[in-house]
């Protein structure tokens, strides 16, 4: 499958199938996550992987979007190790960093036959609290990972792009 492809065929899976992920897979999976590029290769991104039928629970209570998955990432940030842009403060470029690494995962996750979905859909600071997260770490999101379950398909607005000319400027 091309690059092309694999985009254009995965989905946000909302429904999965319980058998869980095999190690070597979820592995590889994470591993690709670890080569993706951030703001001086300073890699503040913090991934948890949730799999404990305890931490399981935990993040039912953190969110409704968990989509009963065998595994939930939480991706945070360490915001005292993000690249900090010296022409203005304030800006860093932690989000992001997690950003692009979990649209690694994610892709990745699919080439493996595992789908996956972004969650936004729950408090930060309630997640934080919930998973003992140092001070200093911020959570950005969560990814529920697993098989699709066999009634699993794309959200009905999925394929609705908006043209390039609506999106693109050239300058």
């Amino acid at each position: 499958m091309t690059f092309d492809e694999l985009a254009r065929a995965r989905y946000s899976v909302r429904a999965f199938d319980p058998r869980p992920i095999e190690e070597e897979k979820l592995t590889r999976i994470l591993e690709v996550g670890n080569v993706a590029p951030t703001g001086c290769n300073k890699q503040p991104q913090r991934i948890y992987v949730i799999q404990s039928a305890k931490a399981l629970e935990t993040v039912r209570k953190v969110t409704s979007c968990h989509f009963n998955a065998p595994v939930v990432l939480l991706f945070a940030y360490d915001r005292t190790d993000d690249w900090q842009n010296p022409l203005e403060a304030g800006v860093h470029a932690g989000v992001q960093d997690v950003s692009i690494v979990a649209t690694h995962i994610m892709l990745a996750a699919w080439e493996q036959g595992i789908g996956s979905c972004w969650v936004n859909y729950f408090s930060p600071t309630e997640a934080a609290r919930a998973f003992g997260l140092p001070e200093k770490e911020i959570p950005v999101l969560l990814m529920p990972l697993g098989y699709p379950a066999a009634n699993a398909q794309p959200a009905a607005f999925h394929a609705q792009k908006k043209p390039l000319s609506e999106t693109v400027q050239k300058l």
